[in-house]
């Protein structure tokens, strides 16, 4: 895949809708790309010093491009996490077959193994809980919804 067809590829999680909220009845949520974003800033913003903040927003920005073609898979769609990772890993090795060490820093990110991959998992835990308060103080989702996904957002997984 050329950059330009991946680039393409990427702009289309623009129009991937963040499942979670439309099963809460969300009509008009944010999508994937959105998502991303927010992570990459929080990133960015709260990055401590002894991160490497190069690293850590290669992941950011990175860390959902596999939904483009499996979707946004929740807890609730009932796929084992086992197979969830096996699919967006498929899909990110063919993605990024001519960039091995940007799959190398999304796998890493996945692995959970360094301290930039778990920083990067509190970044994507704040963006939900920051997106369920803001839904829920402009009457997008219930308050009980919201805090539903505020407890998701805390758990350890």
């Amino acid at each position: 895949m050329t950059t330009d067809d991946l680039c393409r590829l990427a702009a289309e999680l623009k129009e991937v809708r963040r499942a979670g909220w439309l099963r809460v009845g969300n009509s008009a949520p944010e999508s994937v790309a959105d998502h991303s974003y927010g992570v990459a800033l929080l990133a960015l913003l709260r990055c401590p010093p002894e991160l490497d903040r190069g690293r850590l927003l290669i992941m950011a920005i990175l860390h959902d491009l596999a939904e483009v073609r499996v979707g946004d898979i929740t807890p609730h769609d009932g796929v084992p996490a086992e197979e969830k990772h096996r699919r967006e890993d498929e899909v990110m090795a063919a993605l990024l077959v001519d960039r091995p060490e940007l799959l190398a820093l999304w796998r890493e990110a996945e692995a959970q193994q360094t301290p930039e991959a778990r920083f990067l998992k509190e970044m994507d835990r704040l963006d939900m809980r920051l997106q369920a308060e803001r839904y829920a103080a402009t009457g997008r989702i219930s308050a009980v919804d919201a805090g539903e996904f505020m407890r998701s957002s805390t758990r350890e997984d």
